[in-house]
């Protein structure tokens, strides 16, 4: 059986330029070509939502509209139209009536507000979404209690849902505190041998490779999927006014997600510029230019190019004496992997062939795909930004919205994928809380270990040396 998640993977491509027929309907227009869903205005999207006796909406179109309406209004304000439109659309006049109509609606309602909880449930951090959801739960208590009894189980795996997100946020609050200790200088550090690298913690590339994809993965499950809406929902292109998110409004996991590439490539870095002998360093190169093969070959293309943007860092790049020590062949594929030219052409296609490789997957290593987070999300941001989320007669722009919910629903699909590597304690440990060199402590890192070679260097290192 398969999940909400798979399911919604059916996409229509979009053809912007041909022509649509529009059928009528009582909230304004919702315009069609081939079957599918193009434009409507705000009105008619949010009717098409509700559910009544004899109508679902299709889950394809539940998801995408909860995914992108929070560029046009709030999810509270969402949430309250659909619960207001369900209960008065079954009112007669007739009390006994209403009541059993509503109890033939209930369980449509109930399985709307269900999906909405698994999919995004981070929309009820928000007291008034809680406060609704638990009306909702004794509106529907007074005419079916099934339907009572499913809203109840359904609470309850949202609290525990909000509450692993909480003691998450508060897990990496305290490890990025730890990680934020500064190492001490280079020369002290090696003279006392207090600091640790890398390779004295794993010297196995794959478990290394193993352990990093482990961070991935955990950090992934965390990432709502609305956070990618949310870092440009600001305002409805129709409204001359923003639209009110409230302070609640968060991208944060997201934002600690990218914080983690930011991390890696630090650390890689350093690990790199710590070491006082030329032949350990080249070392050091060549045990993370093999983690990021293995990374390559999981799958982990994220861990990958944070590996490659560390070892590219100029504080590394330009250790030339420790560079020639080191035989560069594999990772010049690597770097030829992950070029950016032709908009990442060649990561695009890796990525498509790992991705191919998890629909056909027969185990659970087969099944990872971790993307190269920082392109999606600039994907998605430059889908917003080149295509009008309003039509010129008022319309929301709904291909626009079925392409926004394409590329979020195949991350939900990586992101559901369960590590099957068995844990290092000890290495994870290392790998998000070992303090790393800011960039200037890495440059003077780097002069440690070669000297300036012309007066620009030298300059450099002079006033680094005086902050």
């Amino acid at each position: 059986c398969k999940t909400f998640h798979q399911q919604i993977i059916f996409f229509r491509e979009s053809e912007f330029h041909k022509e649509v027929s529009c059928n009528s309907s009582n909230y304004g227009e919702m315009c069609y070509h081939d079957n599918s869903l193009v434009s409507a205005s705000l009105e008619a999207l949010i009717q098409h939502l509700v559910p009544t006796v004899d109508y679902y909406p299709d889950r394809s179109y539940v998801f995408t509209f909860l995914l992108s309406s929070r560029l046009f209004l709030h999810p509270y304000e969402l949430m309250t139209r659909v619960c207001h439109l369900c209960v008065e659309q079954q009112r007669s006049g007739d009390a006994l009536l209403d009541k059993i109509r509503f109890r033939e609606v209930a369980p449509k309602l109930v399985q709307l507000l269900t999906e909405w909880t698994e999919t995004f449930p981070y929309d009820f951090r928000d007291e008034r979404m809680m406060r609704c959801l638990k009306d909702m739960t004794h509106h529907v208590a007074r005419g079916d209690e099934y339907s009572w009894r499913a809203m109840q189980q359904m609470t309850q795996r949202l609290i525990k849902r909000l509450s692993a997100l909480g003691q998450y946020e508060e897990a990496v609050a305290a490890l990025n505190a730890v990680a934020m200790e500064r190492p001490a200088s280079l020369k002290s550090k090696q003279a006392s041998g207090q600091r640790s690298d890398v390779l004295s913690v794993c010297d196995d590339p794959f478990i290394l490779a193993q352990q990093l994809t482990h961070i991935e993965l955990d950090r992934l499950s965390f990432i709502g999927p609305e956070e990618f809406i949310q870092t440009f929902a600001m305002k409805d292109p129709l409204e001359n006014h923003k639209v009110q998110l409230s302070p609640d409004r968060k991208t944060s996991n997201l934002e600690a997600y990218v914080n983690w590439f930011n991390r890696l490539s630090y650390l890689v870095a350093t690990e790199i510029c710590m070491p006082v002998k030329k032949k350990h360093r080249a070392r050091i190169i060549e045990f993370f230019i093999d983690v990021a093969q293995e990374c390559f070959n999981i799958g982990n293309f994220n861990s990958l190019m944070a590996i490659i943007t560390g070892m590219n860092m100029s504080p590394v790049s330009r250790l030339k004496k420790t560079w020639s020590k080191v035989n560069t062949d594999k990772f010049e594929i690597l770097e030829h992997q992950m070029d950016p030219s032709s908009n990442f052409s060649n990561y695009r296609t890796a990525l498509r062939g790992a991705t191919q490789r998890s629909e056909t997957a027969h185990s659970s290593q087969e099944k990872i795909v971790i993307p190269f987070f920082s392109l999606l999300i600039k994907d998605i941001y430059f889908l917003n930004e080149g295509c009008a989320s309003r039509l010129a007669n008022g319309h929301i722009n709904f291909e626009k919205l079925w392409e926004l919910a394409k590329q979020v629903s195949e991350f939900l699909v990586w992101r559901q994928v369960i590590c099957p590597f068995d844990r290092d304690r000890r290495i994870l440990q290392y790998l998000v809380t070992t303090p790393v060199f800011s960039e200037d402590e890495l440059h003077l890192a780097s002069y440690e270990s070669e000297g300036p070679e012309n007066n620009m260097e030298k300059d450099s290192r002079r006033s680094l040396r005086w902050v």
